[in-house]
């Protein structure tokens, strides 16, 4: 009796995030590349839903993969006891679901994510990056048709970028994660879909914790 009082939990919860975000379960199948039919019998508690399953969709949803692990009824501290992060979590996940579907033959890592970032940040400075992401950063939005809830977080960076008087520093960082977005040459190719835009989602994970340890100091207007 527990255990279904536990799934229907987690059947209202993933329903209730899916209302708020506007999405359908088929919506979230293809954002996820989990079958529609899985995610509706894990909703309608005909299905125990694996730690896996929920990592990812709280990485769409834009929630703490906890919130829905102790949904589901999971002991959180005995799963992921070493886990600060939601990232982490889903690499772990990602990893699991592009090894099973064979479309990659090396191993994710945020450490690859984070690399390229890295090299992003010094061209995000240039008059050629900000270019890019002036112009095409619109574009790409429209074409993706609102892959996920990162794209509201990659807007919002964009508004930033683009605001006088930001230190030079947080500009760097927040343009290293437009262009992740914008370019086409990701950890996880864009074309390998649906699961093209998942490296995307935590390239932005990995921006915002580096926005949180960065001082917010404006550039002194001359």
């Amino acid at each position: 009796m527990l255990e279904e009082k536990r799934e229907t939990t987690l059947g209202e919860t993933l329903i209730s995030l899916l209302k708020a975000r506007s999405l359908s379960m088929r919506k979230l199948s293809t954002l996820t590349g989990i079958d529609t039919a899985t995610i509706s019998r894990i909703v309608n508690g005909k299905q125990k839903a694996k730690p896996s399953h929920l990592e990812i969709f709280a990485l769409h949803l834009g929630v703490p993969t906890a919130q829905l692990l102790q949904a589901a009824g999971f002991e959180v501290s005995v799963l992921h006891p070493n886990r600060s992060t939601n990232i982490h979590a889903s690499i772990d996940s990602i990893s699991e679901v592009l090894q099973a579907s064979n479309l990659m033959n090396y191993t994710f890592t945020s450490e690859l994510v984070q690399k390229e970032l890295n090299k992003y940040e010094p061209y995000a400075l240039t008059e050629e990056g900000q270019r890019i992401i002036l112009n095409e950063f619109p574009a790409k939005v429209a074409s993706v048709n609102g892959a996920g809830p990162f794209i509201d977080e990659l807007k919002q960076m964009y508004l930033q970028y683009g605001e006088t008087g930001i230190a030079l520093e947080r500009r760097a960082i927040i343009g290293s994660a437009l262009l992740y977005f914008v370019l086409s040459i990701d950890v996880i190719p864009d074309y390998v879909f649906p699961l093209g835009y998942l490296d995307d989602a935590i390239a932005v994970q990995l921006v915002l914790d580096r926005l949180n340890h960065t001082p917010n100091t404006t550039v002194a207007k001359k």
